[in-house]
């Protein structure tokens, strides 16, 4: 039995349409599946909450829960946050959404019948390390795109960041210019376009970057802090080429003390991850990394936005994740 978390919305309405040409291979192969339709920001999270609570509620019985999550890359986040016991559960993944940064890391096919096809031949889940997220401060100031009281913590599959790349995500996901550009097959040029408006508009912020509770990075002139688990983020960037799913550490690229002008000549190379040739773009790695800014900012977990925070701890949370591939 597989379960299927759909979300009809994504890519400006064509997961709906998607699901209807993958709906009959189910069918015809006679596999048993239930299917689930997400209705707003934060459904999903209620779906798989109860389907987990529902069907692995005993503690004896050796059931393996079977997910597919048809939607972009922020239906998979909120997914993981619905998700009780990661030791039962294995996850399948069809990329519907306008950036798919998870499935460009791990270069899926373009066809989401091949996507379901692989899915549903694998016999070993390939093991994933998850990133997670404690905001130490939140702000009063939530966004637009979520209702009621953000969570202290939030699990990431693909990347986390603060400041620049999460205000370019917090407006994207409002963004009309977006569902117009998604439906003539170009939603990358979204991230661009709306990265080069908030760099003219971004105020000097400070930040204190600790790796592993021992180095310390200081940025007087700070723009952003991307922590990775996958290569890509924001439809394509390859701020972190090095990055690896399964080493147990998250990479990070910390943007500060570059001039603005510097920053037009250098986001278009990150595109293929050649952006570290810049003085005051810089990478590191760890296990558990501590921000800290002079100024409350936007945060993202796999381009969700949910709150502002001055203060966060992020850590790695080794082959929690059980991918069907």
């Amino acid at each position: 039995m597989y379960y299927i978390i759909v979300n009809p919305a994504s890519k400006s309405g064509r997961g709906a349409k998607i699901w209807l040409k993958l709906k009959p291979i189910l069918e015809n192969k006679g596999i048993a599946y239930k299917a689930f339709f997400s209705r707003e920001a934060g459904h999903i999270i209620k779906l798989v909450r109860e389907l987990t609570t529902s069907l692995l509620n005993d503690a004896d019985s050796d059931m393996i829960l079977k997910l597919i999550v048809l939607g972009g890359d922020g239906t998979l986040n909120e997914t993981l946050q619905g998700i009780s016991d990661f030791q039962r559960v294995q996850l399948g993944y069809i990329p519907t959404g306008s950036s798919n940064d998870m499935a460009r890391d791990l270069r899926l096919p373009k066809d989401p019948v091949q996507v379901l096809e692989n899915i549903l031949s694998c016999r070993e889940p390939v093991l994933m390390d998850l990133g997670s997220l404690t905001y130490e401060q939140m702000s009063g100031e939530f966004s637009r795109q979520h209702s009621g009281d953000p969570v202290s913590t939030r699990l990431f599959a693909v990347s986390s960041g603060i400041g620049f790349d999460a205000t370019v995500c917090e407006e994207a996901l409002a963004s009309r210019f977006k569902n117009i550009l998604n439906k003539l097959g170009l939603g990358k040029l979204t991230y661009l376009t709306i990265a080069l408006k908030q760099l003219i508009k971004a105020k000097k912020v400070t930040c204190t970057i600790t790796l592993n509770e021992e180095k310390q990075i200081y940025l007087p002139k700070f723009l952003f802090v991307a922590c990775m688990i996958h290569q890509y983020e924001g439809g394509g960037f390859k701020f972190c080429p090095g990055a690896n799913f399964h080493d147990g550490l998250i990479d990070i690229c910390s943007v500060g003390n570059i001039p603005k002008w510097l920053i037009l000549l250098a986001l278009p190379t990150a595109f293929s991850g050649k952006h570290y040739r810049f003085q005051g773009i810089d990478h590191y790695s760890a296990s558990r990394i501590r921000l800290e800014t002079s100024l409350p900012l936007w945060v993202h977990t796999d381009g969700e936005v949910a709150v502002k925070s001055s203060s966060l701890t992020i850590t790695c949370e080794p082959k929690k994740l059980q991918f069907l591939l």
